[in-house]
């Protein structure tokens, strides 16, 4: 570890809870090579210490910009100490954190927790790089509310057949020793499927699926199916990995969440599918470091998050 950089939360929350370190480790993660205008990208730029601000010497709007801009961060009022508290501690809760649980720890509004909590969501959005290869698992389930769990009058109108017709179907694709990648798919239908293999698995890679008829045709990858009515194991045909994800993910769902709305879910996805593929080898540390790394250029507006625009937002913010 470099620089001696906190191990723990204790140690992060004593190091970032000066102004300084949080702008000189965010500038040092942005800005390698020295400090840049993100507006006109030019390196004369002046840093004004009472408002904690650069200046470039470029005339063109926006000349002044912080820490902040263009991140997630952006337009924030919340201080840098309390961002940085979050994102390590949702980066590293291996089931998730609540927003009612950072409202309680770092003394904001459960709303501002909320929020705050789904835009460091974007900063553990992957890029999808190469193919997958070697050999691969797919696998599907479905996630939805159990009608058990639900009050009558709720489950009356939430569920309205069985199976999986009024839950939200996602996918998964897992190279083993290596990472997986998951989706929100419209339904389980052998064209969405398919075409997420052949999207991101290299040809002539060899594909354990269950036996869902939907699998059916993939003749330019060595398939081999186990049939879970028969057995889960045959050799090393298996989706036990993609198995042991889902049980992971519905864990954190159920048990930190406890509602999550279809709209919103693919975002989890990416939290609990950063954690899953970043859970070997790396530190606390690491990880934290990691979702630092991403977070520019990805920026989430309230109304964005919200699916609230124009007039209907106004309204909403009256309230």
């Amino acid at each position: 570890m470099e620089n001696n950089e906190p191990a723990t939360l204790q140690e992060a929350i004593i190091r970032y809870s000066i102004p300084e370190n949080c702008l000189n480790y965010l500038a040092g993660k942005r800005w390698p090579n020295g400090v840049t205008c993100p507006t006109c990208g030019s390196q004369k730029v002046s840093f004004m210490p009472k408002h904690q601000r650069w200046q470039c010497s470029s005339h063109h709007p926006l000349r002044q910009f912080s820490i902040k801009t263009g991140t997630i961060f952006e337009d924030s009022p919340i201080g840098l100490d309390k961002w940085l508290a979050a994102m390590w501690l949702i980066t590293n809760a291996k089931n998730g954190i609540s927003s009612w649980e950072i409202h309680r720890s770092l003394g904001v509004s459960q709303k501002t927790a909320w929020f705050l909590l789904h835009r460091i969501r974007l900063s553990h959005q992957g890029k999808a790089g190469n193919k997958l290869s070697g050999q691969i698992e797919a696998d599907e389930t479905f996630i939805g509310g159990k009608a058990r769990n639900m009050h009558s009058a709720k489950r009356a109108v939430k569920i309205t057949g069985t199976g999986g017709k009024d839950k939200t179907a996602v996918m998964g694709i897992l190279e083993r020793g290596g990472k997986i990648r998951t989706k929100v798919v419209p339904n389980r239908k052998k064209k969405v499927l398919q075409s997420e293999l052949r999207e991101h698995v290299l040809a002539g890679s060899a594909i354990f699926t269950d036996a869902l008829k939907s699998y059916e045709g993939l003749d330019e990858f060595q398939h081999e199916v186990i049939d879970h009515a028969v057995a889960y194991v045959n050799g090393e045909c298996h989706t036990n990995g993609c198995e042991n994800f889902w049980s992971l993910l519905k864990r954190t769902l159920s048990g930190t969440y406890v509602s999550v709305e279809p709209f919103h879910l693919f975002r989890y996805l990416d939290e609990q599918t950063f954690r899953y593929n970043n859970r070997k080898g790396m530190t606390d540390w690491d990880r934290f470091d990691l979702a630092v790394s991403n977070i520019v250029g990805r920026r989430l507006m309230y109304k964005d998050l919200t699916g609230k625009t124009g007039e209907q937002q106004q309204r909403a913010d009256a309230f």
